[in-house]
């Protein structure tokens, strides 16, 4: 009998991958596609436990877990990181380029 391909596992594979290039995408895309890759990795990876015989591509699967899970933290570095910017420079600074400017310069003087 000819084993068949774990159901998504190239689908987790490309999640994963995408979760690290679109980190930086503000963050909550890349935190979205890790998220789906994790959860359709777990599934995957209990149909295969049950039955290893009948499928292949379980490398894919880990990998696309692991991909998924760097692209997760990197996502909520991101946007941790413009909550700080946010916190620092404020709402209205980032709308209006002349106060965004003065900001900056306060923030460089008071180092």
């Amino acid at each position: 009998m000819e084993k068949q391909n774990l159901p998504n596992s190239t689908l987790i594979l490309v999640f994963g991958i995408l979760s690290i290039v679109t980190c930086w995408c503000y963050g909550f895309i890349g935190l979205i596609l890790g998220i789906i890759a994790i959860v359709l990795a777990s599934k995957s990876a209990k149909l295969y436990q049950a039955e290893p015989d009948l499928y292949s591509g379980y490398g894919n699967v880990q990998a696309g877990k692991i991909m998924a899970f760097i692209g997760i933290i990197l996502s909520v570095a991101t946007i941790v990181g413009m909550i700080m910017v946010m916190n620092m420079i404020g709402w209205d600074a980032l709308q209006d380029p002349e106060l965004m400017q003065q900001k900056l310069e306060e923030l460089q003087q008071n180092k």
